[in-house]
């Protein structure tokens, strides 16, 4: 019998580094979101940017912005609106949730990554609280000592 795909996996489209960088991740929640045919296609095509993009709640509805998915070639004039406003599905509770923890001072909605599981795409939102320019240099620095122990473990064995 020939391995093929169980469907349960998730296959990676887009991942946002550079929010693990600039904020600190409280909790990670996953999303449902509404796209149409041709950004599904730009998905699988593995065109999507995350960089700079936010979620944000408005009249009980959470939304997802200024995330980039490139027009589809072949969708020609049924093709989408790259930078629009995208929905998200999440469950009422979850929403209502996230809300009350985004009036607290400091947080905000980050997409992490944006997959496939089981043939949808899914966004994993995270509840994130923004770092300071010093918070980044610590994480910089213990990144490095990190590093040289690593490397300097690896010499002394290689003797």
């Amino acid at each position: 019998m020939a391995k093929g795909k169980t469907g349960d996996e998730m296959q990676p489209i887009a991942e946002n580094r550079k929010a693990r960088h600039d904020y600190f991740v409280e909790e990670t929640y996953e999303a449902g979101i509404v796209l149409v045919g041709s950004e599904v296609k730009s998905c699988r095509a593995g065109r999507v940017n995350l960089r700079d993009s936010y979620a944000q709640i408005k009249d009980g509805e959470i939304f997802l912005h200024n995330c980039h998915i490139s027009p589809f070639e072949q969708a020609n004039r049924f093709n989408h609106e790259p930078l629009r406003p995208r929905k998200l599905l999440m469950h009422k509770r979850e929403i209502q949730r996230l809300f009350g923890k985004v009036r607290e001072k400091g947080f905000t909605l980050v997409p992490l990554r944006l997959y496939f599981k089981k043939g949808r795409v899914k966004v994993e939102i995270a509840l994130a609280k923004g770092k300071r320019s010093y918070d980044k240099r610590e994480d910089i620095a213990a990144r490095d000592v990190k590093r040289e122990m690593a490397r300097a473990l690896r010499g002394k064995y290689d003797d």
